[in-house]
């Protein structure tokens, strides 16, 4: 049945839109909409369009929680060893449910699966747990085949371990399947799952993780499917490094030459990337994904998007399951991005309305959802408590104060998913202490696991030491 929502105030769009006073809008159908009458409803201090988390990894169970802290990127992703085998519906659904509680109706979901074999199995347990929280979904389904461990292959890490080490950690090498079986995977996952809420795209992890040749067959599969690809893109520097030797031509150039960048491509990270570079992907159309919290928790630096900015560069955001203070909250992220990029000059490098053309706008369209009209209601008197003036622009009280806690609804394809401070869709409580209970039964196996994974992270710390020393 319809509903009205009466907004005190009402902004779609903080920094484009102006706000407006005592709105009414009708939910359901699958839509929000302004309405007419003076039929009671559901009271609202604040109503602007819900945030899209833009890049993500569903961690169900943060990854300090299994023990992976922070660190320099590519030997804290030996850590992820340690994730705990868990059912993939109950940690997608946690993670999903963590996210609308703060308000966010739509993620990218960058799958990190737990048996490549089982990826359409875990796919369709991905969406199934979207679909019971009530949010929108992008699903980049992983593609890989090159160089694991190391950029450059594992063997690199023969001479920073002995003998008995290397025995230990070589049936660990991961093995990938062919190129067209994964295509394939990805494909069947579309025809079950693409449309309504959910969105299917190719996610290459990133071209320092891929042959040439996959990166060449997803350029076509993208073309011809006129599906999205969602790939994380030059995040360290050690990835600059070792792809500057790989593509001395350089990693993008050499992307554009096989049709690999178009408005279809969304890249995540973009840490490293040039002037000429950004240049030449925003003539191509391509949305880079800003993920501010993990760059500096992983010590890739900080982006340069002051300078796509002034590219033209369309800019998103997401959390990439390390928020900054490690609760997944994509209003504090907005406050981080706007924080870090601003710049020094009297006029900001990268200005508040920016901030949330990326969070909404660009958002939308890295997920496929360019026409999505969710809303997030906001408990605008409880974040003003002490305010001595009522028109203080609104995106300095959002980029100043706001944060999860202050998240009171959540509308998604005109459906309650949050209302009062309450999920109405899911019991996150019972489910987030029931993948608690999966993953502490997996504490046999993962205590004999942190060993491989410290034995593979000293290994891999060594190997880049080594390489910056030289």
């Amino acid at each position: 049945m319809p509903e009205i929502v009466v907004a005190e105030r009402y902004c779609f769009l903080p920094g484009r839109d102006a706000v407006q006073r005592n709105v009414r809008l009708e939910t359901g159908g699958g839509s929000v909409r302004p309405a007419n009458g003076s039929d009671q409803g559901c009271d609202a201090g604040l109503v602007v369009a819900s945030p899209v988390n833009a890049h993500d990894h569903g961690y169900g169970i943060r990854t300090l929680g299994f023990g992976c802290g922070d660190d320099a990127l590519e030997s804290w992703i030996a850590n992820l060893r340690l994730r705990p085998r868990t059912d993939p519906y109950l940690e997608a659904l946690v993670a999903f449910a963590r996210l609308a509680k703060t308000g966010v109706g739509l993620t990218m979901h960058c799958h990190n699966s737990l048996n490549a074999d089982q990826l359409v199995e875990e796919a369709g347990a991905v969406v199934r747990a979207a679909g019971d929280v009530g949010i929108r979904l992008a699903l980049s389904c992983p593609l890989l085949d090159h160089d694991p461990w190391v950029y450059g292959g594992p063997d690199q890490l023969r001479d920073t371990v002995t003998a008995d080490e290397w025995t230990l950690l070589q049936p660990l090498i991961p093995q990938y399947g062919s190129i067209g079986a994964q295509l394939q995977a990805i494909d069947e996952i579309a025809t079950r799952h693409h449309g309504g809420l959910v969105d299917v795209q190719y996610g290459p992890i990133g071209p320092q993780w891929c042959s040439n040749a996959l990166l060449e067959a997803i350029a076509q599969a993208s073309e011809s499917s006129g599906r999205r690809v969602h790939m994380h893109l030059l995040e360290s520097p050690r990835q600059r490094r070792w792809l500057d030797e790989r593509f001395p031509q350089g990693v993008v150039a050499y992307l554009d030459g096989i049709g690999f960048l178009s408005p279809r491509l969304a890249i995540a990270h973009g840490v490293q990337l040039r002037g000429d570079e950004i240049e030449l992907l925003s003539e191509r159309g391509v949305q880079l994904v800003s993920n501010p919290s993990a760059n500096l928790r992983l010590r890739s630096g900080i982006a340069p998007l002051g300078e796509a900015a002034g590219h033209g560069l369309e800019v998103a955001l997401g959390l990439d399951g390390t928020g900054f203070d490690d609760d997944q909250d994509l209003w504090r992220e907005m406050r981080l991005m706007r924080m870090l990029h601003g710049g020094r000059r009297m006029q900001p490098d990268y200005e508040a309305a920016a901030v949330f053309r990326s969070s909404i706008e660009t958002g939308r369209k890295v997920t496929g959802f360019v026409d999505s009209k969710d809303i997030s209601l906001i408990d605008y008197d409880r974040l003003c408590d002490d305010f001595l003036f009522d028109d203080v622009e609104l995106t300095e009280v959002l980029l100043t104060r706001m944060c999860a806690r202050y998240a009171s609804g959540l509308i998604v394809d005109g459906h309650w998913v949050l209302r009062d401070g309450q999920l109405v869709t899911v019991d996150f409580d019972a489910a987030r202490q029931e993948l608690l209970e999966q993953a502490r039964a997996d504490g046999p196996r993962l205590q004999n696991e942190r060993k491989l994974a410290g034995l593979l992270h000293s290994a891999i710390h060594r190997h880049y030491a080594n390489l910056e020393r030289s």
